[in-house]
């Protein structure tokens, strides 16, 4: 008889497969989230760049086209008061000439979970929320579960994880240093420190008793194996659904995923994230002190991105993505999803 999936992720979120779809603000959405869980994944809608109403509309949009089970991700970082970017917008004052713009605070903000979100979800009852940076206060944190079944925060270390487990989440996604987009890391040190997921995923799962889903890195069936094998309950992928056509990102962003050269930087936002080399990160070095804390550094780069974007260039705008891109299948995201989970479930019934 073909070895199953474990029960534990499945059964506590109500998906076919233990495969989530990550939530990727700018490059998911309901396209994406909807073939995602057409193919039995849970599918993800990312919130951190919406208002309350545009999430109130995601959500109908993906209940009115699939059933099954909806992740809603939001930030939950906290918002710098006071901060400077005078050297930041010097910097780019080159850029602003090249492109004929004037400096702005435009562009979309990434912003923290807040009681209007937390009104949101106890509104829309998604089966799923989950949090990036941490979780939002106390208060807020307990009216979402009042809401969700299922609440799953991110850890980047042990000592996050057992952070999260003592405030009541059902699960902890172990993020590895090779995901693509931003780390998550919450608890401060130094992320020269950072762990990839084969040391990081272990040492969680030794250290939790609670669920927990392994990202960064896993791209294709083989990852998804040995992610298991290291007791992993469950998967998160990114990168490897950006290269499904319901992904909204450039074509230029979706060749360049087959290169595979990637880079922490914070030039986009502020924040520590993996990207795609660019223009701005080759010419300017992929980490300076002088961009202002995430997320402000965004609102100076946006008058200059639309511009150079226009021109057809994407080097100034996030193009982010993990270690394992050139793995990546260019297949429709459901029938992606199938197939990452007959593979990986084919290679577990070999060494079973």
């Amino acid at each position: 008889m073909p070895r199953a999936w474990p029960q534990r992720f499945t059964e506590l979120v109500g998906v076919e497969h233990p495969i989530v779809q990550a939530p990727m603000a700018g490059a998911g959405g309901v396209e994406l989230c909807v073939a995602a869980i057409a193919g039995g994944a849970l599918g993800s809608l990312p919130c951190g760049m919406l208002s309350p109403d545009q999430v109130r509309e995601q959500v109908a949009a993906v209940r009115s086209r699939v059933d099954g089970p909806l992740n809603l991700n939001f930030f939950c970082h906290s918002m710098p008061n006071g901060a400077d970017d005078t050297a930041w917008r010097s910097l780019l004052q080159p850029y602003y000439e090249e492109f004929d713009v004037e400096p702005s605070t435009g562009g979309a903000m990434r912003l923290p979970f807040d009681a209007a979100m937390a009104d949101v979800v106890e509104e829309l009852h998604p089966a799923v929320v989950s949090f990036h940076f941490g979780l939002p206060e106390d208060a807020l944190v307990a009216r979402v579960k009042g809401a969700a079944r299922v609440v799953i925060g991110n850890a980047t270390t042990v000592e996050e994880a057992r952070w999260l487990e003592a405030r009541g989440v059902d699960a902890i996604i172990a993020q590895g240093f090779e995901a693509g987009g931003h780390t998550g890391r919450f608890l401060g040190g130094d992320p020269a420190e950072a762990l990839g997921l084969f040391a990081l995923l272990p040492q969680v799962v030794d250290a939790v008793r609670i669920p927990v889903i392994a990202a960064g890195g896993i791209g294709d069936g083989r990852g998804i194996a040995a992610a298991f094998t290291l007791g992993a309950n469950a998967v998160q992928l990114g990168t490897a659904y950006l290269h499904s056509p319901e992904a909204q990102i450039s074509q230029v962003h979706r060749a360049r995923l087959r290169d595979g050269h990637t880079v922490f930087t914070n030039l986009m936002t502020g924040g520590l994230a993996r990207g795609l080399h660019g223009r701005l990160v080759d010419e300017l070095e992929p980490v300076r002190i002088d961009v202002p804390p995430y997320p402000l550094a965004s609102a100076a780069l946006a008058p200059i991105r639309s511009a150079a974007e226009r021109r057809g260039d994407y080097g100034f705008g996030p193009m982010w993505a993990g270690q394992a891109s050139p793995l990546g299948q260019a297949l429709p995201a459901a029938e992606l999803t199938r197939k990452l989970a007959a593979d990986a479930l084919a290679i577990l019934n070999r060494e079973a």
